[in-house]
């Protein structure tokens, strides 16, 4: 997200067994429990904002703390209220206000909380939105991935109709077409990176562009080191080099600039440990991000935990 500059060695590597730094006691609604975690937003301090979906709710979970999280938005059940989320799927910080700016999916609306203590209800800022993932520039322009209209618009506060950044003709695989948009990442320059989940694809918007770039994937589906199945959360350093969270294969992948095919993080000599519970293995990841230090959290949705793979202090 804009807030974080993370400036990683083109050598790095991470360890390959993550720690849980969130959730990872069952599924569940409890305070130290998760149930599907979907995206996620690390702050500064190592802070860790987590889209709780199935227990509509936003959890807090600070850097150190590994037995209970806090929930600081929603938890009153799935509904429509200001007090209510269904079904959240992203989430980040806005430094700004100091509040939390919600995809509150199944609610077709995306709503900000304030995070000063004693807060009981959100606002809605854009209603009638499929909104799935966004983020924001260093100006406070807001993106937001609409996977019903198959666009990504770009809103100013208090703008509820935005202009079209990405997509917006129709579903198909072309270069000027979205198909399961999901999360979003805007870079310093304003071009903004779209995962497709049904193109497993990673695609670049250059700002004005009318049509996009092809970054990873786009070679079917499959587990090549040349392909993307589902793509999900994504994140690029201040390199160009773009990470992705690749949910059905259960991955994160790395693909530097210009590459055409990507390397899998945590693996060994390419390949990945196997779909389990374990500290070197995910279970359907979602959101991604990392920590200005390099370090590596994914939302691993169905273990029910967020994981934190370490950079490596020799690369």
């Amino acid at each position: 997200m804009f807030s974080i500059l993370v400036a990683i060695p083109a050598n790095a590597k991470w360890a390959q067994n993550g720690a849980t730094v969130a959730g990872g006691n069952g599924q569940g609604g409890a305070t130290n429990q998760l149930y599907y975690p979907f995206g996620l937003f690390v702050d500064d301090n190592r802070t860790v904002v987590i889209a709780d979906y199935w227990n509509h709710r936003i959890m807090q979970w600070k850097n150190g703390d590994t037995t209970n999280g806090q929930v600081v938005a929603g938890g009153n059940g799935a509904g429509n209220g200001l007090n209510q989320l269904n079904q959240p799927s992203g989430v980040l910080i806005d430094k700004e206000t100091d509040s939390l700016i919600i995809c509150d999916l199944a609610n077709q609306r995306v709503v900000r909380w304030s995070r000063r203590s004693g807060t009981t209800q959100g606002e809605v800022l854009i209603d009638h939105i499929a909104c799935w993932g966004l983020t924001m520039d260093e100006q406070r322009n807001l993106y937001v991935a609409d996977s019903g209209k198959l666009e990504v618009r770009r809103y100013k506060f208090g703008d509820n109709s935005g202009t079209l950044v990405a997509g917006g003709n129709g579903k198909g695989a072309g270069l000027n077409q979205l198909n399961g948009p999901t999360y979003l990442f805007v870079d310093r320059d304003h071009s903004v990176y779209v995962s497709e989940y049904w193109n497993n694809r990673v695609m670049k918007w250059m700002k004005g562009a009318k049509e996009g770039i092809v970054v990873a994937g786009g070679q079917g589906q499959g587990n090549a080191l040349t392909q993307l199945w589902g793509p999900q959360g994504l994140f690029v350093d201040t390199l160009g080099t773009l990470y992705v969270a690749d949910e059905e294969n259960c991955r994160v992948m790395r693909w530097t600039r210009g590459a055409k095919q990507g390397t899998v993080i945590g693996a060994v000599n390419g390949v990945v440990p196997g779909t389990g519970a374990g500290a070197n293995q995910l279970d359907r990841p979602m959101g991604l991000s990392f920590d200005r230090h390099g370090n590596l959290y994914v939302a691993d949705a169905l273990n029910n935990r967020v994981q934190r793979f370490s950079i490596e202090k020799d690369c």
